[in-house]
């Protein structure tokens, strides 16, 4: 996720209603409001016919025609389309009139508790001062129209205009610019916003820049190498932190109406939950690199292969939740989309559950590494040297060099037993002299056998078993138990030949031999009075 995509992202994401066509988003009614229309007709001469008219003209810019609707004094008909321009300026600001909240009948709204021929159409609140109402009121005379605002909120104009933040901006701009563009924004604003962004972005990475030097400093001091490379990665993220700190700043000096900066702000804090997930997107990378390059990653290739897959997973998981998160923010229902994610991973689940079952069976293969590639290991019925170690599945040579290959879920709870991993190898045997050996030449044979194997330099000499072990059916049993300091199983086989070698040169000079299965029969005639009487 670089830069200029995320801020793209962004631009879309605060275009979409436009794009789609929506509405600008109407503000709540203010206290005091009257209540909609009962008929969907609208009087021409009625309190909203009145209000849509003026705001028509407004918005093309006849404020000379407007200031029709405007209840004036002699000493201000001079000034009526200034005074038209700057209530329309404040009504944006302060005061976002819901027309279906206007009474559509020409006598007006007769339930809102105001004189005859007096409509309210709401009220604006300034800071330190009470409520001030905003209302039409009912004239007579047929040369203008028939409701105009009533004369106090005429006289308020000049006293409310003075507190719009973007007052001295609007005296200096040309008429064209004062002008409404799409959702109710004058042009002078949208260029403004249009410029914001790129000039916004420009100081931001300067600003990064310098942070990214203090703080490069303060991890510099640190022994840990992870802060580093953290902070590596957190460029972009940081530029456009200060981007949306500085477009924050901005916007109120903007003077925008209330609904458009309510929608920017959200559009802000969408952008400010965006470079949240940008940073976990980011710290992901960083975790995954350091379990490669860490001891463990480089000691097993399929370690590395799960760590790069579990890093995509937990990077798809981080950018769908930070779409969905941003969605949230802009006010669209994402409680349906998490639905259909929850039914279609359920789904998925099940249609992948050996996938996941072999994925987990990887990884606990590669926490517990129990062998690497080119053991040689016994694997419950067969032994065989471990071939190559998957995310899937593990394969074996066996002896006949056949390739046998077992599913890593499958494998994770069978009986593993690895021949590579032994420190020393065992030598034993059982020696087997013929009946006829004396004890001497037996004791002669167990110092024999037991100096041949301390002689060896390899032996492991805390435990060297030469021991008469018992009278058997047709030999005298020699148990010899030895273990040698190799893991290498053809030297082994070298050592445990000389050895034995050595074994039959001990027999031989201690004057006996080695037994081998005898048996004897003994046969033993019959007394002749016990021969059978054949006369019987």
């Amino acid at each position: 996720m670089n830069s200029p995509a995320l801020l793209a992202a962004l631009a879309g994401a605060a275009a979409l209603p436009l794009v789609l066509g929506l509405e600008a988003p109407s503000r709540s009614p203010e206290p005091g409001a009257p209540a909609a229309a009962a008929s969907s007709d609208v009087a021409h001469d009625s309190p909203r016919s009145a209000l849509t008219e003026y705001l028509d003209l407004c918005r093309a810019g006849r404020y000379d025609e407007a200031a029709r609707f405007l209840s004036l004094r002699d000493a201000d008909r001079g000034r009526a389309a200034v005074l038209a321009r700057r209530l329309k300026a404040v009504l944006d600001r302060h005061l976002w009139v819901d027309l279906d909240l206007v009474s559509a009948r020409p006598e007006g709204d007769s339930g809102d508790g105001l004189p005859d021929g007096t409509d309210q159409v709401g009220v604006i609140a300034l800071s330190g001062g009470p409520p001030q109402a905003v209302r039409l009121v009912r004239r007579a005379d047929r040369a203008l129209p028939r409701w105009r605002f009533s004369p106090g909120t005429v006289a308020r104009i000049d006293t409310w205009y003075a507190t719009l933040p973007d007052r001295w901006i609007r005296e200096r701009l040309p008429d064209v610019l004062l002008r409404p563009g799409p959702r109710e924004l004058l042009w002078w604003q949208w260029l403004t916003l249009v410029a914001l962004a790129p000039l916004g972005w420009s100081l931001g990475r300067l600003l990064s820049g310098l942070t990214f030097r203090v703080a490069g400093r303060a991890a510099a001091r640190t022994e840990t190498l992870w802060d580093d490379a953290v902070l590596r990665r957190l460029r972009g993220p940081l530029a456009l932190v200060w981007t949306l700190a500085l477009i924050a700043v901005v916007v109120p000096a903007l003077g925008l109406y209330a609904p458009a900066e309510a929608f920017l702000a959200r559009v802000l804090k969408t952008g400010a939950v965006a470079v949240g997930f940008w940073v976990l997107w980011r710290i992901v990378d960083v975790a995954g690199e350091a379990l490669r390059q860490s001891r463990w990653g480089q000691a097993s290739a399929s370690a590395r292969s799960l760590v790069f897959v579990g890093a995509r997973f937990a990077k798809l998981g981080v950018a769908a939740l930070g779409i969905l998160a941003a969605l949230g923010e802009l006010g669209y229902p994402v409680a349906g989309l998490l639905a259909g994610l929850g039914l279609g991973g359920l789904a998925l689940a099940l249609a992948a559950q050996k996938t996941v079952e072999n994925l987990f069976g990887s990884l606990s293969l590669a926490l517990d590494r129990p062998f690497a590639v080119g053991d040689f290991v016994r694997v419950e019925e067969f032994v065989g040297t471990v071939e190559a170690i998957g995310l899937r599945s593990t394969a074996f040579r066996t002896l006949d060099r056949t390739l046998i290959t077992i599913p890593n879920g499958r494998l994770a709870d069978m009986r593993l037993e690895s021949f590579s991993a032994r420190d020393r190898m065992r030598l034993a045997c059982t020696i087997g002299l013929v009946y006829g050996t004396t004890a001497a030449q037996v004791r002669a044979v167990l110092a024999g056998l037991e100096g041949v194997l301390r002689g060896h330099p390899k032996i492991w000499p805390d435990a060297v078993v030469v021991r008469f072990r018992e009278f058997a059916a047709s030999s005298l049993d020699i148990e010899v138990m030895a273990w040698f300091a190799t893991s290498d199983w053809s030297e082994f086989q070298l050592m445990r030949q000389e050895v034995l070698l050595q074994f039959m040169e001990v027999v031989e000079q201690a004057g006996t031999s080695f037994a081998f299965p005898t048996r004897t029969v003994h046969l033993v005639s019959a007394p002749a009075d016990a021969a059978p009487d054949r006369d019987r």
